[in-house]
């Protein structure tokens, strides 16, 4: 079968700790040049790829982290979670926080 299956299987896959760090420096480097106000973190592994494996999104998200990467800096939810949320009223729980984190990096 060509291309991602469907059904229980996730399309896309988190990815691995080398993936994670290869990706690391271009990353990085892009802040650098672009040196952004905000900064919002979307999911736990860009969170916990530029933040260190402390931050925990369930807890941090929506407030703000101290960093030298941006003035403001928070992580929220990936938008992706929502979509996964198990059942209409999660979704829209998982929906209204994301909106919210985003509203207060807005």
């Amino acid at each position: 079968m060509c291309g991602p299956q469907r059904g229980k299987r996730r399309l896309h896959e988190k990815p691995n700790r080398v993936q994670v760090e290869a990706c690391l420096p271009w990353l990085e480097s892009e802040l650098a040049l672009v040196r952004p106000n905000a900064l919002v973190l979307m999911g736990a592994t860009a969170a916990q790829a530029l933040l260190g494996p402390e931050v925990r999104v369930t807890r941090d998200h929506g407030r703000p982290i101290a960093s030298d990467l941006a003035p403001l800096v928070l992580v929220t939810m990936h938008p992706s979670a929502v979509l996964r949320s198990r059942d209409r009223a999660a979704r829209d729980a998982a929906l209204e926080g994301l909106v919210a984190d985003l509203r207060r990096a807005a």
